[in-house]
């Protein structure tokens, strides 16, 4: 099949030094990931708790807002 993709330029870096370093295409480097991707062992997640047994989301440095949450109940409705 064929598709057009966007890949920041770290990942087309990495992908494009893959695929040299095993001379085959692009295409079949970025194949060849997301297979090994989807065979790879999940990453366990691990709640956290507070001290009164409210979920903890982990921290990304953004800031979630109320809209953000209504937005999403909203969504689920």
């Amino acid at each position: 099949m064929r598709t057009t993709i966007n890949l920041d330029d770290k990942t087309h870096e990495f992908a494009s030094v893959y695929a040299a370093a095993r001379g085959i295409t692009l295409s079949a480097a970025i194949a060849e990931l997301i297979r090994k991707a989807e065979t790879a062992p999940p990453i366990p997640l691990a709640i956290r708790r507070s001290p009164d047994g409210l979920p903890l989301l982990p921290r990304t440095g953004k800031v979630l807002t109320t809209e953000m949450v209504k937005a999403l109940s909203e969504d689920e409705l």
